[in-house]
């Protein structure tokens, strides 16, 4: 040991410190040595034996002589304050994560890292503490400062391994606030770093990691998770209800409800109304409320806003209690560039690609993730599991995934670099997207969705197939197309019949989920009731229409919350839906409409048996341009009883309208958008009708049916 050793120690610069602290054998014998700049005198304890230890600089370096290995030895320090304490030291125990975990680390294999890096609580040597574990190859010192040693980054500077830093720290507990301060090598870079791995954190705005234990919680969906895996969610009724936890119900003096205060209410009334998931917006750690949650800090860690790992486990818990899946967003695409999250982690472009034009979303502002680097490669992959395995997450919905495949996506020439082949495509996330798939796929029951809004082959074509591997994909194109012929004033709507029928071109080249997202409800784009034409009754009967059209077409459903029960206003994050709108008549019969909806889609097999295949899919008429009218048929896997689903897109009733019907026999009429409870005019057909050998349509028999304005009739044929 040197002068210049100890000023390293003293400055907290020495990249080496286990050469320097703890015991060490010498000429003339054992040394133990401590940096305890807190205490103004101190002893090495062995068994009762005290050994005082000599101050060899001011700062609080202290040495002792010892004739023999010490062993197991505590400090008794005399603090400034004249307390005494006793303490271990942390720098007589040797590394804790084995050699192979950090090969795999490094080769991108470690596909359950959350286990080695981060702060875990562990016994070590009979003692108590929490082992620290962060990657930073280029740092050169990483400390774990935090409530333990009052924030002082000379304090418990790390070990380096194979560019991961670690330590275990005794004493320190769950619920102990710390960080990483990285200092690098060259532009005298030093920043207090939150732990990527971490599993719980601060409430915002304060940004310090959480020590946290997630093996504390007793699960009671033991049911849930095993007969998940043996569902096969293409053939089964997905109907996704869209929630922003933080805006869907709020407290006295529009405060935050917590996890557990939402669980009981937002199961209740998702279950009432019959959905079979919930989608969550991001629920990890995000410093900027206004994100929505899309621009991630703490990727391991539920946001604190509503309380701690525990709380979320018990609201993901009493959702499959009740029969609910639970999707949760998912951000791989983009990080934001707070100075606390992985923006340079270590003074370099280490989790961001170096290269702005691969690394930096300008439009976003935010940074992209290198993909072709391993350690990265496995901090998400991990993450994924992570969700799937530690949190019980039924599904995982990709952010942004064209952002990922395109090295030009809102990129003008020379703002993008070709790949390999000098062509546009993100080779390295392309292989990251379907390894990703691959391992989720290997989660029984788990399910992937893409939000790609590009002519992509293959998003949800198993990887085998040369496909991505998504399980689902959202349906971006029948979203617009649909939104863009209801906005339009009914007289006007036979000029863009193509709107509503063009998407059975592609219907079945994709797992197809149809979505009307929180994206459609924002930035001057208006509530789903709002963009309707007409006056209030038109509104909620084109709303009715609409969504009934959603639920008929193939593909699994999605909707926004506050869209069921008729919200006026577009969604503002920094409020509660105006549940005060269902003491009125029209929203309430809105949200009863919804409900029944979901009731008949859920106990139907022809509505979702056979979603992405043409044999679940007959059209009967789709040329009745000037009537803004179509009619088609779905089908079970067995094919009958088939249902006849036919659409009145005009504020005129239709009287005697000709349908044709491939079989002939009674047609039970099994729903009606304008009956009366849900707001209508209860214009309808008696609860039946008789087929006629009346050839239409190029069937032989047909019905002629009441059909009302702004309506969809759905009869169910003879079995």
């Amino acid at each position: 040991m040197t002068s210049q050793d100890i000023d390293a120690i003293l400055s907290g610069h020495h990249g080496d410190a286990f050469s320097v602290l703890g015991p060490h054998q010498t000429e003339n014998g054992w040394e133990v040595r401590a940096f305890l700049p807190q205490a103004m005198d101190a002893e090495v304890i062995l068994g009762d034996v005290p050994h005082p230890m000599r101050k060899l600089r001011a700062e609080g370096f202290f040495v002792a002589a010892l004739d023999h290995e010490p062993g197991h030895y505590l400090f008794r320090l005399t603090l400034w304050n004249g307390a005494r304490a006793e303490i271990e030291d942390a720098y007589r125990f040797g590394p804790l994560i084995s050699d192979f975990d950090l090969h795999i680390h490094g080769e991108g294999t470690q596909y359950e890292s959350y286990r080695t890096m981060g702060a875990h609580p562990v016994h070590c040597e009979g003692v108590e503490g929490v082992r620290f574990a962060v990657w930073a190859p280029n740092a050169e010192v990483v400390s774990v400062v935090g409530d333990f040693n009052d924030w002082d980054e000379r304090r418990h500077p790390m070990r380096s391994r194979s560019g991961v830093w670690e330590l275990f720290v005794p004493g320190v507990g769950v619920g102990t606030n710390y960080k990483y301060s990285v200092r690098a090598r060259w532009r005298n870079y030093r920043q207090q770093k939150s732990d990527p791995y971490g599993f719980s954190s601060e409430v915002p705005p304060k940004t310090a990691s959480v020590v946290w234990d997630l093996g504390r919680y007793q699960w009671g969906d033991h049911g849930w998770m095993e007969s998940r895996g043996h569902k096969n969610l293409l053939k089964e009724p997905v109907s996704i209800y869209e929630v922003h936890l933080g805006s869907w119900l709020r407290g006295p003096h529009n405060t935050y409800l917590s996890y557990r205060e939402l669980a009981p209410r937002l199961v209740e009334y998702a279950t009432r109304l019959g959905y079979t998931h919930l989608e969550l917006l991001p629920v990890a750690e995000h410093p900027f409320s206004g994100s929505w949650g899309y621009q991630v800090v703490g990727y391991y860690a539920p946001t604190a806003r509503f309380g701690t790992p525990e709380d979320f486990m018990y609201f993901v818990d009493s959702c499959h209690q009740a029969g609910l899946g639970v999707i949760v967003d998912w951000v791989p695409g983009h990080f934001p560039k707070d100075a606390h999250g992985l923006a340079e982690f270590d003074g370099t472009a280490l989790y961001e690609h170096a290269d702005w034009r691969k690394g930096e979303h300008k439009e976003w502002g935010t940074l992209i993730f290198n993909y072709g680097r391993n350690e990265v490669r496995t901090f998400l992959l991990s993450n994924a599991l992570f969700w799937l395995n530690v949190y019980h997450i039924d599904g995982l919905r990709v952010d942004a995934v064209a952002s990922m495949l395109y090295l030009d996506y809102a990129r003008k020439p020379g703002e993008w670099v070709p790949n390999m082949y000098g062509g546009n495509e993100h080779l390295e996330a392309i292989d990251f997207l379907r390894r990703f798939n691959e391992l989720a796929h290997q989660v029984p029951g788990a399910m992937t969705v893409a939000e790609e809004s590009t002519a992509f082959t293959g998003v949800s074509r198993p990887t085998y197939m040369n496909g991505l591997g998504f399980t689902m994909k959202w349906n971006m194109g029948w979203m617009h197309d649909m939104l863009d012929y209801f906005a339009k004033d009914p007289v006007h709507r036979k000029y863009h019949h193509n709107n509503i029928t063009f998407s059975m071109l592609y219907a079945f080249t994709e797992n197809f989920v149809l979505p009307i997202s929180h994206d459609e409800v924002v930035h001057g784009k208006g509530a789903l009731l709002s963009k309707m034409p007409g006056d209030v009754w038109q509104k909620f009967a084109n709303v009715r229409a609409f969504l009934s059209y959603m639920y008929a077409h193939p593909g699994k459903k999605l909707l926004f919350m506050g869209s069921e029960i008729g919200v006026w206003d577009e969604w503002n994050h920094e409020r509660g839906l105006p549940w005060e709108i269902l003491h009125f008549d029209f929203h309430r019969k809105l949200q009863v409409f919804v409900g029944e909806l979901n009731k008949l889609y859920r106990s139907h097999p022809a509505f979702y048996q056979v979603d992405f295949h043409w044999a679940g899919f007959e059209w009967v008429d789709f040329r009745d341009v000037d009537g803004s009218t179509i009619s088609f048929i779905r089908r079970g896997e067995g094919g009958k009883p088939f249902l006849l689903f036919v659409c009145n897109f005009t504020p005129v009733p239709r009287m005697k309208y000709r349908v044709g019907v491939p079989d002939p026999g009674l047609y039970r009429e099994i729903f009606n958008s304008d009956a009366e409870m849900f707001g209508g005019s209860n214009m309808g057909n008696a609860g039946a009708i008789m087929s006629e050998p009346v050839g239409y349509n190029n069937h032989y028999h047909s019905l002629s049916v009441t059909l009302p304005p702004l309506a969809v009739v759905v009869f169910e044929s003879p079995a």
